[in-house]
């Protein structure tokens, strides 16, 4: 498959359910954009908890451990939790929530800033265990539209279609925002914004939907 036909595949999935699928999640994305600290944190969690490891047992995690278990628990107890669930890497990620509650106000931090890629900085920055990828995802999940999330599903879809030729097991910030800016080009072409773009890759790439 080459780039044209990923267009002609994607422009496809427009016209079918997948796009009620997608509008859906998207407005998900809007609704917990509107909510508060807690729920932004909670999402921030997940973020850390998805970075080489499953969606799904990211997912788990989150909805097991809640806000107060990401904010009191003790390390013991975080690692724990996280192995039950299935993430990869949890005492290392253990440690990235616990540093993490210094920034319980993620929500107000975000604010401050004028746009998501400003906001994106400042979470690879400040934030341990968050790179462009889970920063773009973050800011995906609570609400902004114009940040690409290149995960290995995404990447290797790009490849496969000849839009990218290297491999890119690990992304510097300038191959990240070159990539981005590929999938910026393709997103006008059909009509969406890069949250929904990410969403229809994700689906012909994995057959689901999933935040």
């Amino acid at each position: 498959m080459n780039e044209k036909e990923l267009i002609e595949v994607i422009m496809k999935l427009k016209s079918s359910y997948i796009n009620n699928v997608v509008k859906a999640r998207v407005q998900e994305f809007k609704e917990l954009g509107c909510r508060g600290n807690i729920e932004w944190f909670l999402e921030l969690c997940f973020c850390i908890l998805t970075a080489g490891s499953s969606a799904i047992s990211a997912l788990k995690a989150q909805k097991e451990l809640g806000f107060n278990g990401f904010l009191t628990s003790t390390k013991d107890e975080l690692v724990k939790r996280l192995k039950e669930a299935g993430c990869r890497f949890f005492d290392r990620r253990a440690e990235f929530i616990i540093e993490a509650r210094k920034f319980k106000n993620i929500k107000d931090i975000m604010k401050r800033f004028p746009n998501e890629y400003e906001a994106r900085e400042w979470l690879v920055k400040n934030v341990k265990g968050i790179g462009y990828k889970e920063a773009s995802h973050f800011l995906r999940n609570v609400g902004f539209s114009n940040v690409a999330i290149l995960d290995r599903h995404v990447l290797s879809l790009l490849r496969e279609s000849g839009i990218i030729e290297y491999n890119l097991k690990t992304l510097t910030k300038r191959r990240y925002l070159e990539v981005e800016r590929k999938l910026r080009d393709i997103a006008e072409k059909v009509g969406l914004s890069l949250a929904e773009l990410d969403l229809y890759l994700w689906y012909v790439k994995t057959g689901k939907v999933l935040k």
